[in-house]
């Protein structure tokens, strides 16, 4: 009887060794589980970045309001017959404030 017992037990635990230590083990589908969810977050990150790209194209192509406020502040471009002011901050400059 005691024979007989422990192989029952020797197939129970043989049975249950995929379901814990193998290859599709709950470990694992809880490891995968977290990888996607780390994943999702991700992709909803680049959706809303991909989305806002989207709309500065579609800004861009539409307005010339964009393409004029881009070339202002990237390339420092101005409109002809316009002036331009230049102010510097001598604190930002390297150069004492005066008293």
């Amino acid at each position: 009887m005691k024979l007989v017992t422990l192989a029952l037990i020797a197939l129970i635990a043989l049975l249950q060794y995929p379901l814990w230590l193998g290859k599709g083990s709950w470990l694992r589908v809880w490891e995968v589980d977290q990888q996607m969810r780390t994943q999702h977050e991700t992709n909803q990150k680049l959706a809303m970045r991909n989305s806002a790209l989207d709309a500065e194209v579609r800004d861009l192509k539409q307005g010339l309001d964009a393409i004029e406020e881009r070339a202002r502040s990237e390339l420092g471009m101005i409109k002809r017959d316009e002036i331009f002011f230049q102010v510097i901050d001598e604190r930002q400059a390297g150069k004492p404030a005066p008293p």
